[in-house]
């Protein structure tokens, strides 16, 4: 059975992704298909990229990288809870991201963006990413619109068909993590 992250992506103060996050991570919890596990980058306390050396080579110098690694190479696939700002994802998450590389690697991903185009932008931004760290990121994803999923754009209350978004999402994400065992094995 695959273990599969749903990552918070921001640290902002007062943010929604955690919300968000636990929402995706309530509506897994339901199925069997899979081991779900919510990551939190702020428990991490990850500062700007402080290794000397590229993430590729997998000489972690740092405590935080090592435990950091641990954690993300423990999983199958991943479901990344992002915010937009700015037209791309968080630097936050952006910077976690950069910390690591094989652990990444031969993965599936997925996305749950919010903002106010549902996080759209964001997605597409970490698409980019996650193709260079050999990831396969699954076509369906989450939009999550501030006007519509979010009263006073602040508190969490999503439209009832966003449930059966994220479902399809964590078929997809599941699905590719069984597919790419195969490839994380040889």
């Amino acid at each position: 059975m695959p273990k599969i992250a749903i990552i918070v992506g921001s640290t902002r103060p007062g943010r929604n992704g955690e919300a968000v996050a636990r929402w995706v991570f309530d509506i897994a919890r339901q199925r069997t298909d899979a081991e779900y596990e919510l990551v939190d980058i702020t428990d991490y306390r990850l500062p700007l990229l402080d290794e000397a050396v590229p993430p590729s080579l997998g000489q972690y110098a740092q405590p935080h990288t090592r435990i950091w690694a641990e954690k993300i190479a423990s999983f199958d696939g991943y479901v990344f809870v992002t915010p937009e700002y700015n037209h791309a994802t968080s630097g936050a998450l952006k910077n976690a991201i950069d910390f690591l590389y094989a652990e990444w690697n031969n993965k599936a991903a997925g996305f749950v963006g919010y903002g106010s185009a549902g996080g759209t932008r964001a997605v597409e931004h970490l698409r980019l990413v996650m193709a260079e760290l050999q990831v396969a990121d699954v076509r369906a994803q989450v939009a999550l619109s501030l006007f519509t999923d979010f009263e006073n754009f602040s508190r969490f209350t999503p439209a009832e068909h966003q449930t059966e978004a994220v479902n399809t999402l964590l078929d997809q994400v599941v699905s590719w993590s069984n597919a790419l065992a195969t490839v994380r094995a040889a």
